[in-house]
């Protein structure tokens, strides 16, 4: 702190030194070198005092504006939820086991929620209710007494029968809560 006030003291003194020498110099101009010197002093107090408050309040690197602004970083759960969500599609459609292993249970979850929070219907106590916002197609995939495939290898879900499903479930989610 010392080291900086001597510092700081430097160019004034070195400014006086200037003044006293023009002066000599030039005694019939003592009025213009006398308020060129008070503006110089005038300028370097200005920032000295600038730079005094801009230590005591740092500007932050980014404004709230811009932080606002920023799109939040996707966190790695999400990514691999996403991925674990396109495995299981990709499984539906090759075997019925994986459809009824894989993906069914998913597929129920996702059904159950929507049923429950867009029409106030619950997906095992209401089946006939479920069944007619549901679809014969995405029904069958996610009844509660849905028996396991016989035949573990059979053909999975056809991309129809999948659009078919997604879309069911896109038309509830669009539908208004219930309140």
């Amino acid at each position: 702190m010392r080291a900086r006030a001597i510092r700081l003291a430097q160019f004034p003194l070195f400014c006086t030194f200037v003044l006293i020498v023009l002066l000599i110099a030039l005694p019939g101009r003592s009025e213009l070198i006398l308020r060129v010197y008070w503006l110089v002093l005038a300028a370097f107090a200005l920032a000295v005092l600038v730079g005094l408050v801009r230590r005591a309040h740092p500007v932050p690197k980014s404004s709230t504006f811009d932080l606002g602004l920023r799109r939040a970083p996707r966190s790695q759960r999400s990514l691999a939820e996403l991925e674990q969500l396109e495995r299981e599609v990709i499984l539906a459609t090759s075997t019925a086991f994986d459809v009824h292993l894989r993906f069914r249970p998913r597929l129920r979850r996702i059904a159950a929620y929507l049923l429950a929070s867009r029409r106030g219907v619950d997906l095992d106590s209401s089946p006939e209710r479920a069944r007619e916002l549901l679809g014969e197609q995405t029904w069958e995939l996610v009844r509660p007494e849905r028996p396991s495939p016989t035949e573990r290898h059979a053909r999975g879900l056809r991309r129809s029968e999948l659009q078919e499903v997604v879309g069911t479930l896109e038309r509830l989610a669009a539908s208004e809560p219930r309140s």
